[in-house]
């Protein structure tokens, strides 16, 4: 490993992709035949069926954002083998992803579907559109999206299980029970000070989401 360009907390650092490649070898060809540039009739099933993504995006200095979308099983629309229609629900208008694709439209997907330890990756270009045509089959509560994601895919792959297997993630005995995690109020109110009504903050939440005030 070389000591060029320290981290403050160690001199122990890699640099270079032959420093890398020294310590964690090189792929199987096996790994590296996986990844395609469309999808096809086994991998449209881990859209078709997942009602979770993360989405990566980056601004043009590179400054980089991961968001999560969920909404019904495939909510994901597969438009054909290289094309993906992500309908854009309201959130909490700091549009981070939005912004950073005006910017940069380089997306990276996690689609995980629930109870299966494979995931699947998709990596390509974004496109914001308003395109009525397109958004209109999206509608959900009768509310049709004003927004949507298209995505022209460049590469698209399964991801190993090891991370979900290593982390026991689907495995409900090991699942956290909400009352011992913070709040969003106690969370702002770290953040604010003492003075920020948190309980406050939660309660009015709370009846927003059972409301679904904003969900579509």
């Amino acid at each position: 490993m070389s000591s060029r360009s320290p981290h403050p907390l160690t001199p122990h650092v890699v640099r270079t992709e032959t420093e890398l490649r020294a310590l964690i070898g090189e792929p199987s060809e096996a790994v590296c035949a996986k990844i395609a540039d469309r999808l096809n009739a086994m991998t449209r099933q881990f859209i078709e069926r997942s009602p979770l993504v993360c989405v990566a995006s980056s601004d043009a200095q590179g400054n980089c954002d991961i968001s999560p979308r969920g909404d019904g099983a495939g909510f994901v629309r597969i438009l054909d083998d290289k094309t993906l229609l992500m309908p854009e629900r309201p959130g909490n208008r700091i549009a981070d992803t939005l912004r950073n694709i005006l910017a940069n439209p380089r997306l990276g997907l996690l689609f995980t579907v629930p109870g299966v330890t494979d995931s699947f990756r998709v990596n390509g270009r974004a496109t914001i559109t308003t395109d009525t045509d397109l958004l209109s089959p999206s509608t959900v509560e009768g509310k049709r999206p004003l927004l949507g994601l298209l995505i022209d895919i460049d590469e698209a792959y399964t991801q190993c299980s090891k991370a979900f297997m290593r982390s026991n993630f689907w495995d409900t005995s090991r699942f956290v029970n909400p009352a011992v995690m913070p709040t969003g109020g106690q969370v702002l109110r770290a953040i604010r000070g003492e003075s920020f009504d948190a309980q406050a903050y939660d309660r009015e939440r709370n009846e927003r989401y059972r409301q679904r005030v904003g969900f579509y």
